[in-house]
């Protein structure tokens, strides 16, 4: 059988290239290197500096953004255009996020739909991929400065429970910022080899890595075995952290001052002043009984006594957390053998307590917690870099692999430096009504258009039954066997109707076009990035349009002739602005429609349910 024609062997890097690890985190950011004398991980800082970069990105007049400490000035000043955790964004489409927009006091795009959310400021719109491009630019740009030396290749951690398109979209990111990465390695493991867990070959652990950071806590159980992590499970809150333990003081001092949530709800200065006060409490308390401060003409105070007392539920939380961790992993709290402590919230006492009660052994936090993530990064790093003998690099796909979506785009389903075997799968739908076939072709490359990427192979899906565009489910499959064989699986749920294709190129790839290829992919990456969201936002327009269209015609007798009008122009200015190569208008036009559709949509949903309602008698 042929081999897929990739050449496995690029994967290894010479040992002259220097790796950066980054933890890019909801909160804060940083990045480590191991020190070239000490052979330590070092988180990189300038002196007499934190190393920890603020997760903020604030926008000046000029709409040039400014990333760190220089951003988290503008929180209280001008909220409407700073943007603070991102992450929470990341491969997040709004109804994903819709109970949760009100944490957010800048823009978040209600278009109702399932594409990916978007944050607008002014009149431009920003993804979570462009929002976390531009802090790993500054921390590429600092490490630059600090290392004086070309900073690109890197890699990033993310939470064990991110998906597929979450995982995608932070490698987007690095690229867009002009890093090659070279893995995306979960938290948890990153912390584990921070720790210097799993670095020795006979070595056999169970560990609980509990991490309580600013956004976000997730626990996660793995199993290390001869320097392979396994996640045997994980559990967390996306919408538990810091700024929740925070709240609780926000809220304790609202019912203390009297200020009502209407207020804080009115008037963004107000609620993000409260919000820093409280964090500064909680850093406070750690180390002290009480906390106090004059603001705003009034006395802001509590005790460490009443902030654990107002935290208890939220620790009891992540414990609850912890317990279905441990059933989903089928263990007991003796099963395991270390527990690793990750984020700041973990200096707490009352959360070290906590968590040292529930697993019944002392936690391990000698390392920094702030910093323990980007250190394992690190360590991962400069084994990928070949400096570290003793660990086993297992094969690696060198170039990524994907299909073609609509409007040409490349959507990577196999990134590059995957470990191989793998299989991954994903769902996608058909564009048209009653379309009874689709095409698949097969891409490997690291450019966001198929054309400039290589072709492998093409076949179709035929016999999808006639459904409404959007109704079918197609799911595709890609499966890299430890022969580095390329199978390509595309099977229709609903009916079972399924095809399968072997890829066996006529021809390998050099070294150096590998090399050539990932060269491209960062030189043209921000050319790349915009035709994408060119090609997306015309995309979403085209559907918008003909949804609206669709809409219209079945119930014209609910619209005013007014709304007609007015439907007609936000349409026809819609279609023009996907005549022009703007994405930012095109966004601005479909929310001007959206605008006016949303009212008279709700009208006939409300009559579709009154009317389905009609004769039947609803029982309590």
């Amino acid at each position: 059988m042929a081999k897929i024609g990739i050449n496995i062997a690029t994967g290894s890097l010479q040992q002259a290239e220097m790796i950066v690890g980054i933890d890019l985190g909801t909160t804060n950011s940083l990045i480590a290197i191991i020190h070239p004398e000490s052979k330590q991980p070092t988180a990189l800082r300038e002196h007499n500096t934190s190393s920890l970069v603020p997760s903020i990105v604030h926008f000046d007049p000029y709409g040039n953004p400014v990333v760190g400490e220089e951003a988290k000035k503008f929180l209280e000043t001008d909220p409407q255009n700073t943007i603070f955790s991102a992450k929470r964004l990341m491969g997040k489409s709004y109804k994903d996020i819709k109970e949760h927009s009100g944490f957010f006091t800048y823009k978040v795009i209600d278009d109702d739909t399932e594409s990916l959310v978007k944050v607008q400021v002014g009149d431009r719109f920003f993804s979570p991929i462009d929002l976390s491009s531009f802090i790993l630019k500054e921390l590429k740009q600092r490490a630059e400065h600090i290392l004086k030396t070309p900073v690109t290749k890197a890699v990033i951690t993310v939470p064990a429970y991110f998906n597929d398109a979450q995982r995608q979209a932070t490698r987007d990111a690095g690229k867009l910022a002009g890093l090659d990465v070279m893995r995306i390695i979960n938290e948890p493991t990153a912390a584990s080899l921070a720790y210097g867990l799993g670095l020795r070959k006979d070595e056999e652990k169970t560990i609980a890595v509990y991490d309580l950071g600013g956004g976000t806590f997730d626990i996660s159980i793995l199993k290390i075995n001869s320097g392979i992590f396994e996640v045997l499970s994980t559990n967390g809150d996306t919408y538990l952290g810091g700024d929740d333990l925070d709240r609780t003081i926000v809220k304790y001092w609202m019912s203390e001052v009297g200020i009502t949530e209407e207020e804080l709800r009115q008037n963004k200065a107000l609620s993000q002043g409260l919000r820093l006060r409280a964090e500064e409490a909680k850093k406070h308390l750690s180390s002290n009984d009480i906390f106090s401060i004059d603001w705003n003409g009034e006395t802001l105070a509590i005790t460490k006594t009443k902030f654990e007392e107002l935290i208890k539920p939220l620790i009891g939380k992540t414990i609850e957390c912890c317990t279905n961790a441990l059933a989903d992993s089928k263990l007991t709290a003796k099963d395991i053998d270390t527990i690793v402590m990750v984020g700041g919230c973990t200096r707490v006492p009352a959360v070290k307590e906590a968590v040292s009660a529930f697993f019944g052994k002392p936690v391990n936090d000698s390392v920094n917690p702030d910093e323990v993530v980007a250190l394992g990064a690190a360590v991962q790093a400069d084994i990928l870099a070949g400096n570290n003998k003793d660990f086993l690099l297992l094969d690696i796909t060198p170039l990524s692999l994907g299909i073609e979506t609509m409007g040409g785009l490349m959507d990577v389903l196999i990134p590059r430096n995957a470990k191989i075997p793998t299989k991954v799968g994903r769902q996608y739908t058909t564009q048209k009504d009653g379309q009874a076939d689709m095409r698949i072709s097969v891409f490997q490359g690291e450019r966001d258009l198929v054309k400039d990427n290589r072709k492998l192979a093409e076949f179709s899906l035929k016999g999808i039954p006639g459904m409404p565009a959007g109704l079918p489910k197609v799911e595709v499959s890609f499966l890299i066997n430890a022969d580095g064989i390329l199978v390509v699986k595309a099977k229709e749920l609903r009916s079972g109707v399924e095809q399968s294709i072997e890829v066996k190129p006529q021809y390998g790839l050099t070294d150096e076009e590998v090399e050539k290829m990932l060269m491209d992919s960062i030189t043209h990456a921000k050319g790349d990035m915009q035709v994408r969201a060119l090609v997306e936002a015309r995309t979403e327009g085209e559907q918008i349009l003909s949804v609206t269209e669709k809409f219209i015609a079945k119930n014209t007798s609910l619209l005013s002739k007014d709304e007609l009008v007015s439907t007609a122009a936000a349409m026809q200015a819609l279609q023009l602005a996907l005549t022009m190569e703007d994405k930012d208008l095109i966004h601005t036009k479909i929310e001007a429609l959206n605008e006016i559709s949303r009212p008279f949509a709700e009208r006939a949903m409300d009559q579709a349910v009154s009317g389905a309602l009609k004769g039947k008698t609803i029982t309590s």
